[in-house]
């Protein structure tokens, strides 16, 4: 392993009139009670909610922009797609911009920078396996001393003055601490640097940083030596390491039983989501993904702790609490996603929700790990692909009932007509059905003359990293959702180790660029977390003109059938914001205001692009704004927020 010198610099502009900005107080600056966004999903609860409410059902048609911040001219290229929820205390917003994900101050109510620091990592930027502009920063004070916290695409963590951005000299290595070093099975004299790095913001609480892990996608791994992806907490004043938890256990820890072969050599099983926590019990709750490799498990034999688990661990000692594997033996990618949803529920119960891929929402005793309704092992299918072990049961949660679909059979199969299930049928030859959710991969050139197993929903699909929100006064969760088809299929791939790998070549098919299964292909699900029933469901978008316009649909009454993308979602007191995500074609530039209790849509507002980023909002000087990242066409991807005039 090497590690590279590293050069940073910082740009500041206006200095001088961040000295009149107040403190901001609490164990993460502030609240959203008082008006800010000091996390990525709001608080370290990810609950995605603010109690504002000058926004409200009466006026949010008269929304407009305020002000909006383009990225052109940071970083090497220009930026079009930028995923980041920024942060923002007592009028000063944080954000991550540009593919080397500068981090920049700007003032809340105009867009002004205010200051820039730039990461220049050389090769170890090149070589990183997460660029880009990453999913946002993380906010520390003492109501003295503020600090941004943030992982380089080059997965170095960084403590930055608030005020200044310049690198805190107390903090690590002249404000950064080097995260290559310490890895397990970083060492491969094939490769110049480890596999692995950071997107996601790390956690900050009770004075310690939480960082994860990430690597290249899963599912043609380089290696099947890949980098373990453990979790390590970091004093926040010095950048100390004070703890490690190995998400793959050594001899002698707990889980390490579960792996009857590869414990050695398997890589990965990190955290590449956001992390929450309960800063009163001192838990930090993991995500956790699948182990090397995503659709293949031959070199790792076992239910494979603590892979796709939600683990429960002390912020002062990184012990493990509790834990849930939500899925043994993962061969279908079902990482989860986004952190752990911390909430008191109005029924009295502490729970911590964890929102799938899988489109199951698990639902624990956020102290104990005690699921809330039962869980039960269930017999599930096993495959056929030489090599591979299955585990014969799943865990499947008896309440709430799933939130998007769980199989496609011939009867999942769009229907608009006779003539285009006729065609669709046709172009399903060859692909095996899938009669559940765990109908596991299958391989390209198979015995029966297969070429692949269809999956719904698959990695993409269900929840993922935009997470979901909760009503903290009602204990109503609101779940956004992708319905899209995928294909598993197992081949040998010739640049990696491993016996087989993620296939190519099979795609999914399609019939004249239509979609192959019954909508909605994208929709909100509004589910009471205090008796676990769902209460409406809505598409998340208008039907796309390429489907309403559609010579093989001529004369056919469409439903309104959303599209596939991963739409964005900000709660209020009076209101849930929806966004149309990017991702699939048919995507508008809408941003709706929707009722909570009914998912009646009050409003319609113009974004000059698509929904990159989460929103979010926050208030300052007495003004409510809504902000959000918008991109994906051939501009500079720009951070807009909305006011009312």
């Amino acid at each position: 392993m090497k590690t590279a010198r590293r050069i940073v610099s910082t740009f500041i502009v206006a200095a001088g009139a961040l000295a009149s900005v107040p403190l901001a107080l609490g164990q993460a600056g502030t609240t959203v009670n008082d008006g800010d966004w000091p996390n990525i999903h709001g608080e370290i609860s990810s609950q995605r909610y603010s109690p504002l409410d000058q926004i409200n059902a009466g006026n949010v048609a008269d929304l407009e922009i305020a002000w909006r911040f383009s990225t052109k001219g940071f970083g090497r290229v220009t930026d079009y797609v930028n995923p980041s929820t920024p942060i923002e205390i007592e009028g000063i917003l944080y954000a991550n911009v540009g593919i080397t994900r500068n981090v920049v101050a700007l003032d809340a109510t105009s867009g002004q920078v205010l200051w820039m620091f730039r990461y220049q990592e050389g090769d170890r930027f090149d070589e990183a396996p997460r660029k880009g502009s990453g999913r946002g920063v993380s906010f520390w004070t003492d109501g003295d001393a503020e600090r941004i916290i943030d992982v380089s695409p080059g997965y170095q963590l960084v403590s930055l003055d608030a005020k200044t951005g310049i690198p805190d000299s107390d903090f690590g290595n002249n404000g950064i601490v080097d995260l290559f070093v310490g890895v397990r099975n970083g060492d491969d004299p094939r490769y110049a640097y480890p596999e692995i790095g950071l997107s996601a913001p790390p956690l900050v609480m009770n004075d310690v940083i939480v960082v994860g892990a990430a690597h290249r996608g899963g599912g043609r791994p380089r290696s099947k030596f890949n980098t373990k992806g453990d979790v390590r907490g970091f004093d926040v004043h010095t950048g100390e390491l004070l703890w490690t938890f190995h998400t793959i256990p050594e001899r002698g820890e707990i889980g390490f039983e579960s792996w009857i072969t590869g414990n050695d050599i398997t890589g990965n099983t990190g955290v590449w989501a956001a992390i929450s926590g309960d800063p009163e019990l001192g838990h930090v709750y993991l995500p956790t993904e699948a182990a090397t490799s995503d659709a293949y498990g031959g070199e790792r034999h076992g239910d494979n702790l603590f892979s796709s688990s939600v683990v429960a661990v002390d912020i002062k000692t990184g012990e493990r609490q509790w834990h849930y594997q939500l899925v043994h033996h993962d061969i279908w990618d079902y990482d989860i996603p986004s952190p752990p949803v911390v909430a008191d529920l109005p029924n009295g119960r502490k729970v911590v929700m964890s929102v799938t891929k899988q489109s199951w929402v698990y639902t624990f005793d956020r102290e104990t790990g005690e699921p809330i309704w039962p869980i039960v092992e269930t017999p599930v299918p096993a495959g056929d692909v030489p090599g591979e072990w299955y585990s014969p049961t799943q865990p499947f949660p008896t309440l709430p009932a799933a939130f998007d679909r769980q199989s496609f059979t011939e009867d999942d199969v769009v229907d608009f007509t006779p003539e285009l299930r006729a065609l669709a049928l046709e172009a399903l030859e060859g692909l095996r059905f899938s009669a559940g959710v765990y109908t596991p991969p299958s391989l390209k050139d198979s015995p029966d003359d297969t070429r692949g197993q269809l999956s719904l929903p698959n990695a993409t699909g269900g929840s993922n990293w935009e997470s979901s929100a909760l009503d903290p006064e009602t204990g109503i969760l609101y779940v956004p959702s992708r319905t899209q088809l995928g294909v598993m299929t197992l081949s040998k791939y010739a640049a990696s180790d491993l016996d087989l790998s993620q296939g190519f070549g099979v795609r999914v098919p399609r019939v004249q660029g239509l979609d192959l299964v019954k909508p909605p292909y994208g929709r909100v699900t509004a589910i009471d977390m205090n008796s676990g029933e769902h209460l409406w469901m809505i598409a998340n978008a208008d039907t796309p003109d390429r489907l309403t316009n559609h010579p093989l649909l001529e004369g056919v009454d469409l439903p309104r059938t959303g599209i596939p993308t991963r739409a964005g979602i900000v709660l209020t007191k009076s209101l849930l914001f929806v966004a149309e995500g990017t991702g699939a074609a048919g995507a508008s530039p809408i941003f709706r205001a929707v009722d909570k209790q009914t998912g009646d849509i009050l409003a319609e507002i113009d974004l000059p692009a698509n929904q990159t980023g989460l929103p979010f909002t926050y208030e300052h000087d007495g003004k409510q704004y809504v902000a959000l990242f918008v991109g994906g066409g051939s501009e500079a991807a720009e951070l807009i927020a909305l006011a009312l005039p």
